[in-house]
């Protein structure tokens, strides 16, 4: 039998979309709003899950507390409260669009997983505004 298990997480980070190869002009154009020079926050809320084989001996796909400490260890504590363009690694020379903070989570947490195991990562930038991804 399969099952999907989700989790959910949060951090509050600041990001700036834009790219540093166009012009002024071509951020404003493209990012509007979201290129403000000082930043903007949101309250990201993500959803992970994670789809496989019912384990006939404990009736678990995965194991929630593991989940739980990979979401903390992996994200929240890697994102929450951060400048994604200044403070975090990956996103140096990536734009931090919803698209891709969800591509970043899922490869930092795909690696932490049994390969039998299925991941799918759902993040919401606002309550009307989400992206999933689950590695294809």
């Amino acid at each position: 039998m399969i099952a999907k298990v989700s989790r959910q997480g949060y951090f509050n980070a600041a990001h700036r979309l834009y790219r540093k190869d166009w012009t002024d002009e071509k951020n404003q154009l493209i990012f509007g709003r979201c290129n403000n020079p000082n930043y903007h926050g949101h309250n990201y809320e993500i959803i992970v899950s994670v789809t496989g084989e019912i384990d006939q001996e404990t009736g678990f796909v995965i194991d929630l507390k593991i989940l739980k400490q990979l979401i903390k260890d992996e994200v929240e504590e890697a994102f929450d409260h951060k400048n994604l363009n200044l403070d975090v690694p990956e996103f140096k020379d990536l734009n931090p669009t919803a698209e891709n903070i969800a591509v970043v989570i899922y490869n930092k947490l795909k690696p932490k997983l049994n390969d039998y195991l299925d991941l799918e990562i759902t993040l919401y930038e606002t309550p009307r505004n989400f992206v999933s991804y689950s590695g294809k």
